[in-house]
């Protein structure tokens, strides 16, 4: 069973719920909406922006950026 993160489009607060279903859409905690909507977690996306896929490696290469030639 995954957990997923939601927010309530009622008052607006974000959870994570284990969900049975992928079709499930869980209660609010906060106020009791049933109005939810599955969000984009950052795990799911590969953590920080930018460090995914597509992202390129720093210039230099370590070890004095000598290549190891003096």
């Amino acid at each position: 069973m995954p957990i997923y993160e939601y927010r309530c489009n009622q008052c607006g607060k974000e959870f994570e719920e284990l969900v049975m279903n992928d079709e499930e859409h869980p209660q609010c905690p906060a106020c009791g909406g049933k109005d939810t909507q599955r969000l984009l977690s950052g795990f799911a996306l590969g953590g920080e922006a930018g460090a995914g896929f597509g992202a390129s490696a720093p210039a230099g290469g370590g070890c004095g950026g000598t290549g190891g030639f003096t």
